[in-house]
């Protein structure tokens, strides 16, 4: 499998800003092939524990580092800043639940919320970017991608169906490539989730995350080998991203909003590691005094026009009056539905190692052995355009900042 690696470029995680590129150098696209697999709640530490000999390989040989996420650290937000170069702030999928005006509420479980354009439309993922370019993609699960964002669908693209196994989703890309060229994707998408799903029921450090892990990996040494088999291997760019860590969980580490709040003064919009709250009407004074300025010894709420300015996130109207961050490990919760089990969770402040996002980058063109520091998931996107030889809409990442993943 690995015999022909060194003409594949696999990146895990997030991209931000590599500060070793002279601010002269000039941004140059390039043309390849490139597929984006992104591997939910993928710790970059995970990669250290044996569990994944194929990720863990390509990690070795190529670009690596660990990538600053979007604040809240949560999937739908940063996966879709992954794609679009744009904070949630600016791209407007503020949570995995928000609440609009003229929309109605937004969850992952709302089919009807998820495929509506209308919640996505405020930013171009990089699939509509190359479709209008004249390119073929195809999306094997990625948030956004049920819509026709902008009026444009992927060539190519599936409903998301948790129960289809990994190999199953890494098949279903390689039928594409099967297609005859001018049908072939030039960009195309796999997501995993099975390692966000068992890291929150069991944990980061349980044995069940780390197969978990095992799983994508060996779908993932199934991707390379397919493109190997039909000979396209050298000109395939593979970019691997992680949302967000995970941080382990309990019982004992809850903060219960009753103890401030009676919670029916509330509109609970999200709670767990970020709590995001809307006062019912005619009781904002009430929430607001009970809530700002009572700083819990794990947590605080802020509201929203108050939240540190590194975190870029509080000017969006789709978020709530009032957002509550919990110290890493604990949880915001309520008596009425309060944590009753060890586990993992993510949603905490962007900057806690335990949030941090995978990246790694191999392939045609890409620096070997390099380990890159301050990397932020805004900057995949300019990326992903660049490698296609594409010019993408102007975002919060810069092409610039991403030089040194191809820079000899």
């Amino acid at each position: 499998m690995f015999r022909r690696l060194t003409v594949l470029f696999v990146i895990v995680a997030g991209l931000a800003a590599c500060t070793t590129v002279p601010p002269q150098a000039v941004v140059e696209p390039l043309q390849h092939r490139v597929i984006l697999i992104g591997v939910d709640g993928l710790r970059p530490d995970y990669l250290e524990r044996g569990a994944s000999p194929t990720l863990s390989r390509l990690k070795a040989e190529g670009t690596s580092g660990a990538m600053r996420p979007s604040f809240p650290s949560v999937t739908f937000p940063n996966h879709y800043t992954l794609v679009t170069g744009k904070h949630p702030d600016n791209h407007g999928i503020v949570g995995n639940n928000m609440v609009d005006a003229d929309l109605g509420r937004f969850s992952l479980g709302n089919a009807a919320a998820v495929t509506d354009r209308r919640w996505w439309d405020a930013a171009e993922p990089i699939w509509v970017t190359a479709e209008k370019a004249g390119l073929v993609t195809g999306t094997m699960f990625w948030p956004g991608s049920e819509a026709d964002i902008g009026g444009v669908r992927p060539t190519y693209w599936t409903r998301f169906d948790q129960s289809l196994s990994g190999d199953a989703r890494v098949d279903q890309v390689l039928a594409w490539m099967d297609q005859p060229e001018a049908g072939r994707p030039d960009f195309a998408t796999v997501y995993f989730d099975i390692v966000d799903t068992v890291g929150h029921r069991e944990g980061p450090d349980a044995e069940a995350t780390m197969a978990a892990l095992s799983s994508v990996d060996a779908s993932v040494a199934r991707l390379i080998d397919g493109l190997e088999a039909r000979g396209l291997v050298e000109d395939t760019v593979l970019i691997v991203v992680s949302d967000h860590g995970m941080a382990a969980t309990s019982p004992e580490r809850a903060i219960y909003l009753n103890d401030f709040i009676d919670p029916v003064a509330i509109r609970i919009v999200y709670s767990g590691a970020v709590a995001m709250l809307n006062p019912e009407p005619g009781r904002e004074a009430e929430v607001r005094t009970a809530l700002l300025g009572r700083k819990h010894p794990r947590g605080e709420c802020r509201a929203k026009e108050d939240l540190p300015e590194r975190l870029v996130f509080g000017r969006h109207p789709r978020v709530a009056s009032i957002v509550c961050i919990a110290d890493v490990g604990w949880l915001f919760a309520t008596r009425e539905r309060p944590v009753t089990r060890t586990g993992g969770a993510h949603g905490y402040d962007n900057f806690t190692p335990e949030m941090a996002a995978t990246f790694i980058a191999f392939g045609p063109g890409i620096a070997r052995g390099r380990v890159l520091t301050d990397l932020d998931s805004v900057d995949v996107q300019p990326l992903l355009a660049r490698l296609l030889g594409i010019e993408a809409p102007a975002g919060d990442g810069r092409a610039e900042d991403t030089l040194a993943v191809t820079q000899p």
